[in-house]
């Protein structure tokens, strides 16, 4: 059994924290560059310009990328060797969170009471996190600051089976449509289909964390995929929603198995700040 002190967890995802607000991945930026080349737009380009001018200001001026610094999500993949000695690991988690949100000066957006009080915590917890057992003696910690301006445009639908994959196109394509501008696009499209209610929206989620241009290993969903991009960029929304080709760097698409009377499919979507770090103890 390996075991990972308590503190060194905590200082890990306050680090994430920070450099997830701060530093865009090298993987959406270079797609934000492609695009500022490929954009027939003028305005949309302009638009793609000042993003690119953000995410440099950013980075060299340690300032988070966007306002809104997210809900700190996080995806765990905790090994069965593996034991945190002086705690436990979501404590670990949102002590991590606590000290990344404050030291980092980062905006704390979390309210306590979801329809009533709706107080500020003042320190951005408590955090989700989605927890896998894996085999080995290593700790994964992917951090996701997820902002709500996009979060907002998520969707679950409990679709028949006969609706089949073209239904689910349809209805991905159909939810970029109604949220134009407001998931401040350029966009990631995050899509799961299968598994029960709760699990098809954790796989959209999860399903923004692949590197932009990597497909499915599975060539149909792959071909699905390029397919949803090109018909999302077809709908003239363009970057921030001011007109343009650019609508979207990626759609791609998690699956799992269901059951044989449901097929529910769900959509998340990240905006141009795509954020996410992550770190292997």
């Amino acid at each position: 059994m390996r075991e990972i002190d308590y503190e060194l967890v905590v200082n890990k995802v306050k680090e994430l924290c920070m450099d997830a607000n701060y530093n865009l991945g090298s993987d959406v930026e270079n797609a934000l560059k492609k695009a500022y080349e490929n954009e027939e737009s003028p305005t949309g380009k302009e638009v793609l310009r000042q993003i690119l001018e953000n995410a440099k200001i950013a980075r060299e001026e340690k300032l988070p990328m966007c306002q809104d610094t997210g809900f700190a999500v996080f995806f765990i993949e905790l090994g069965d060797e593996v034991k945190i000695n002086g705690g436990i690991l979501p404590d670990a988690i949102a002590e991590g969170v606590r000290k990344g949100y404050t030291d980092g000066y980062l905006r704390k957006s979390i309210v306590d009471d979801p329809t009533i009080d709706r107080k500020n915590t003042k320190d951005n917890t408590p955090p989700i996190i989605h927890l896998d057992i894996v085999r080995g003696d290593k700790l994964k910690i992917v951090c996701v600051p997820k902002g709500g301006g996009a979060e907002n445009m998520s969707e679950v639908k409990m679709m028949k089976p006969a609706d089949g994959l073209e239904g689910i196109k349809d209805f991905v394509v159909d939810r970029v449509r109604r949220s134009g501008g407001n998931p401040c696009p350029p966009v990631i499209v995050g899509v799961g289909i299968g598994g029960t209610f709760e699990r098809c929206a954790m796989l959209a989620k999860k399903a923004l964390l692949r590197t932009v241009g990597e497909h499915n290993r599975d060539p149909r969903f792959a071909a699905a995929e390029r397919e949803l991009l090109e018909r999302v960029n077809n709908l003239g929304i363009g970057p921030m929603g001011l007109g343009g080709r650019t609508t979207a760097l990626a759609v791609n698409i998690e699956t799992f198995p269901c059951h044989l009377a449901t097929m529910p499919a769900a959509v998340n979507m990240n905006c141009h700040a795509t954020r996410h770090k992550e770190i292997v103890i």
